[in-house]
């Protein structure tokens, strides 16, 4: 069963930078697809970036150019870098996993309902 356990969140200003990473275990098979989502108070859940089985990654209009994603699989690690952060990046930030594979062809890991998620991590972003 897929373990994922997010970390590095936090308050920043705005126009600052924060790092998430989400620690996953399980069989490789079944973290072919990651992704990072968000929901903030009030709202609905909304994709923001995902990286397939080949690397392919995919992001969120309203992050792209400002956020990374990657993978590390010998360190069983997944990170999300943001940067040049604003108000409403303020959230919840929830890494997800699934056993997809080359899911992020047509964007379509950020439509993928994944099966495995983590408890979340609240980023904030001050004006």
């Amino acid at each position: 069963q897929v373990r994922l356990v997010e970390s590095g969140g936090g308050s920043v200003q705005a126009g600052g930078s924060l790092t998430l990473s989400c620690a996953f275990s399980g069989k490789p098979y079944e973290t072919f697809c990651m992704g990072w989502f968000r929901q903030a108070p009030g709202k609905g859940r909304e994709a923001v970036a995902g990286i397939d089985s080949n690397y392919k990654t995919s992001y969120s209009s309203s992050v792209k150019g400002r956020f990374t994603i990657a993978k590390d699989n010998a360190e069983n690690n997944l990170t999300l870098q943001m940067s040049s952060l604003k108000p409403e990046d303020t959230a919840m930030y929830y890494c997800a996993a699934d056993n997809e594979l080359q899911c992020c062809s047509g964007d379509y890991c950020l439509e993928l309902e994944y099966g495995s998620w983590g408890a979340g991590i609240q980023v904030t972003v001050s004006s």
